[in-house]
């Protein structure tokens, strides 16, 4: 698996990186999200959204652990923080082997269930508008559209 790095420098950079990464996706892609409280998953998914043409108000999953939106192809938005120490398995192959791309927040929690052809993202705090955002590519496509943004 290849590594990218990327530094965001506001908000509005995070959404059009992630804009940028939404437009490429396809359906069946997984992507794992990282970070602390407050590191921009949220932002970072809002702009995936935006890629994909979702029109809905993105916001965290948190209380329903899965939540869709519709754009050009469904985005399921998953935060299974409460899962933590849970072998509870909610369906995660239909939403993974699915026709929508989905996202998972806290994805630490159910890695048994996650494929291993995916990009997983952490998004490390650097300050108040400072991001790093590590890009670590499982497979072939996903390492192409992480070379097109580094380019």
């Amino acid at each position: 698996m290849k590594m990218y790095e990327i530094i965001t420098t506001s908000a509005e950079q995070t959404m059009q990186l992630a804009s940028d990464i939404g437009e490429r996706l396809e359906p069946g892609d997984v992507l794992t999200l990282e970070g602390d409280l407050g590191a921009g998953k949220t932002t970072f998914t809002k702009g995936l959204g935006a890629g994909l043409g979702v029109k809905r108000t993105i916001n965290s999953p948190t209380f329903t652990i899965i939540k869709e939106y519709f754009g050009r192809m469904p985005l399921y938005h998953m935060d299974v923080y409460r899962l933590e120490d849970s072998d509870e398995d909610i369906g995660f192959d239909e939403y993974f082997s699915g026709d929508g791309v989905v996202v998972v927040e806290w994805a630490q929690f159910i890695e048994e269930f996650l494929p291993e052809e995916r990009l997983d993202i952490e998004i490390t705090y650097k300050n108040e508008t400072e991001r790093v955002i590590k890009l670590t590519a499982g497979n072939d496509h996903m390492q192409k559209i992480c070379e097109e943004l580094v380019k």
